[in-house]
Order: structure tokens, then C-alpha cells, then sequence
């Protein structure tokens, strides 16, 4: 017997309203923010990542997906913001519309140790605003993500900010990290101490209890923003402030991918455990022009599917469109039957039969099962009458129904499909 490969997950049935619940929500998010959707590949040059990423980071070193062919290098795509940079630039869309506000969802590939709420496929949710440098842009997207948030019902999160400045603050940064930790080497832990000689500003994102111990005392904060950025953080800070948005202003906080400039933040829910982020994103100013695009400002922000539906407290309310179900008792009301059912899915109404010959009982147990808010019974005795008989299955009672009026009367009795 074939089985799935570990850290992919079959989605069931059952599960599937929650997702579709998820993806309407954020498309009518998306909508009100003005927001146009683009889709792009699975599949990328496997180049595209290791410049956006860096050739240091994590998932480059250790958890790209890739696929060697004559042509190359490809890799399933870890994450989707080089990818639409990648088509922003490829389809001329400056051109178009120098601002561009886009955003996704689908598949993501990392081949990393599966564990709750972390697989080798999974699903994110996100926004990309291509074409300005302005801090009140910074303020929208994480009003975005809190609005999704909102909408997914979802409670008692937190919204963490910090900003990475520009190039040279980063650089920055890291030198004062370097000269902060060289003498406390031998009380990093083992990651940290191979972080500090490939990639310093990952010790910033380390879980390590003793490792944030001792970055908290450095007292790094914001000391290494020059005045410009310094400005944008403010403005960001004080616009948020504006929108009623809450957050923690976190100055360790960092991404682990090395495009990220200026703002960055992540969201976070203690109900997911020690990997607690349920999404994260930032600036990254200088990715357009290091792809071979205009020089432009640009930020975004991506959620997890999985997550999301770790902790989402309504996603147990999502219900199948209401089933009329239909039982027919001998081949003359097969027959008919046949066109009722063409009648009812013509006019939008969900509704399914019985196609295993079960008994009359049988038929009525899978329409409970399936959770049928009527269930029509149509045999020689209604056939002679031209009637259906109707069971309303919340209340139990039952009625014969002309069956040229029977598709008003289901209509008149069901709530409206959203």
C-alpha cells in the first residue's frame, strides 16, 4: 500500500470547508484593500532563490526542494515573494502600474523535519505591495494582516515590529553584534556558534533560552538606525498608533532571509507552542533592483494555512451547503428522479441521491449522515399522485409536495448559500 509522503497532508473532505472558508475571507479582505491576485509558478530556477534568500540562509542551505536537469538547477518555490518580484519584473508590470498591489495563496515546499503546525508542503496567504518607500504603506500591509487576522476570527495574537534600517545599518548591526558576542563564543549554543561566523543576524532569531538571555543584555535596540530610518520607524510606530493597530515594538526581532530592510514584524500565538508565528513579513527595498528591476521600495507579508487552522476558534462553524437528498423507491421513479435532480442542481440548490440501492432506511441513514436538511421520498405511490413527499429533517415532519412546485417550496425553506 502506497502511503504519503512524510510532512504532506491530505486535505479530506471534511476538512475542506474550513480551507474554502479561509480563502473567501481573504479574497473579500483583499478586495476591500484593493488587492489583485497573480498566481505564478511552483516551480523556479533554483538561482532566483539562492540571490533573493541568500546563499547563507537556512532554507537555502538546507530545505530547498531541488530538481537537477540539462537545463539546470529548478526548486520548488520555499516561498513566493522572489517569485512575484520575479514576475513583477518579467511581465514589465512597472510599466503597467509602477505600484502594484498583488497578493497569493498556494503550496510551498521546504524540506525540513515535519513537526505540528510545520510540513514539507504547506500553505500560505499573502500580500505583496510593490512601488513605494512610504512608512504609511508599511502601516497598510500590517493593517491587512491584522484585518485577515480579524476576519479568521482568530484571537489573543501579537504583532511584533522592529526595523532592520538599510544596508548600511545592517552591516552595522552586525559589526556590533560581532564585537558584542566574540567574547561570550563558548556560551552560544551550537547553531549560534555556527550562525556567527556564516550569517550573525540569525543569532538574533535564536529560541534558545540562554542565547536570548544574553543578546537581551546587550542592549543593542536601536542603535545602529541611522537618522533616516530612525524617521521611517517613528512614522510607522506613530501610524499604527493611529489605526488602533496594537504591537510590541521587539528589538531583536529579525527575518531569516536576507532581503528584509527597514520594517519587519511577525504575529505570533502561544497556542502553536515553541514555534509560535503564525506569519511574518517586512520590508525589502533592494530586492526589485538585485533581480534586475527599478530601484523600488516594496513590502509583504505571508501566513500559514496550517496554522492558521491550528487555532482558528470558528473554523469548526464551516458547514457544507445544505443537501436536499433525494430517495427513490423502484426504476420509474429512478427515472424521474434523474430530471428532478437536473431540475434542483439547475437552480443552484445542493443535492445529492442514493446510488448503492440501499433500503428505504439505508437511504434515510445517509441523508443524516450527510447531514440533509430535507430529504424527498419519490415512489409508484407519488409517481400515481405527481407529489414528492418532503421530510424536513430538523423538525421531523412531513408533507406531500406537487412535484412542479416542489423546487419553490425547497427554496422558500432554505437559508441563502453564502
Amino acid at each position: 500500500m502506497f502511503k504519503r509522503i512524510p510532512g504532506t497532508k491530505d486535505i479530506l473532505s471534511e476538512e475542506v470547508a474550513c480551507w474554502q472558508r479561509l480563502e473567501k475571507i481573504s479574497r473579500d479582505i483583499f478586495s476591500v484593500f484593493n488587492y489583485q491576485e497573480i498566481r505564478t509558478p511552483l516551480i523556479e530556477s533554483a538561482s532566483l532563490f539562492n540571490r533573493s534568500l541568500g546563499e547563507n540562509t537556512e532554507i537555502v542551505q538546507k530545505q530547498m526542494f531541488i530538481i537537477q536537469n540539462k537545463e539546470g538547477l529548478y526548486a520548488l518555490r520555499p516561498e513566493a515573494t522572489a517569485s512575484i518580484v520575479r514576475a513583477y519584473i518579467e511581465n514589465n508590470l512597472d510599466m503597467v502600474r509602477k505600484f502594484a498591489k498583488l497578493y497569493y495563496s498556494g503550496p510551498m515546499f521546504r524540506l525540513e523535519r515535519p513537526q505540528k503546525g510545520r510540513l514539507r508542503q504547506f500553505h500560505h496567504i499573502g500580500a505583496e505591495a510593490i512601488g513605494s518607500y512610504d512608512p504609511n504603506l508599511d502601516v497598510e500591509v500590517i493593517s491587512l494582516l491584522d484585518s485577515l487576522l480579524r476576519g479568521f476570527s482568530i484571537k489573543d495574537y501579537k504583532i511584533k515590529i522592529n526595523s532592520l534600517g538599510c544596508a548600511k545599518d545592517r552591516e552595522k548591526l552586525k559589526q556590533i553584534l560581532e564585537q558584542s558576542l566574540k567574547s561570550k563564543l563558548s556560551k552560544l549554543c551550537a547553531d549560534c556558534k555556527i550562525r556567527f561566523k556564516k550569517n550573525i543576524l540569525r543569532i538574533l532569531d535564536c529560541k534558545q533560552r540562554e542565547c536570548q538571555e544574553m543578546l537581551r543584555g546587550l542592549g543593542i535596540e536601536e542603535k545602529y538606525l541611522c537618522s533616516d530610518c530612525d524617521e521611517h520607524f517613528i512614522d510607522v510606530k506613530k501610524g499604527l498608533d493611529k489605526v488602533g493597530i496594537g504591537y510590541e515594538a521587539v528589538p531583536y526581532l529579525v527575518r531569516g532571509l536576507d532581503y528584509y530592510t527597514r520594517t519587519v514584524f511577525e504575529v505570533t500565538h502561544k497556542d502553536l507552542g515553541a514555534q509560535d508565528a503564525l506569519g511574518a513579513g517586512g520590508r525589502y527595498d533592494n530586492l526589485i533592483s538585485e533581480l534586475g528591476g527599478d530601484d523600488i521600495g516594496a513590502i509583504g507579508f505571508a501566513l500559514g494555512v496550517e496554522r492558521l487552522l491550528l487555532i482558528a476558534e470558528s473554523t469548526s462553524q464551516a458547514r457544507s451547503p445544505q443537501i436536499v437528498y433525494l430517495i427513490t423507491l423502484g426504476e420509474k421513479a429512478k427515472n424521474q428522479g434523474l430530471q428532478l435532480l437536473d431540475s434542483f442542481r439547475k437552480e443552484n440548490i445542493a443535492c445529492d441521491t442514493d446510488y448503492e440501492e440501499k433500503s428505504l432506511k439505508g437511504a434515510m441513514r445517509q441523508a443524516n449522515d450527510l447531514g440533509a436538511r430535507f430529504v424527498l421520498i419519490l415512489g409508484d405511490d407519488e409517481l400515481k399522485k405527481n407529489v414528492v413527499t418532503l421530510k424536513d429533517m430538523n423538525s421531523g415532519t412531513q408533507e406531500e409536495v406537487r412535484i412542479d412546485g416542489i423546487i419553490s417550496k425547497i427554496k422558500l425553506n432554505l437559508e441563502p448559500r453564502t
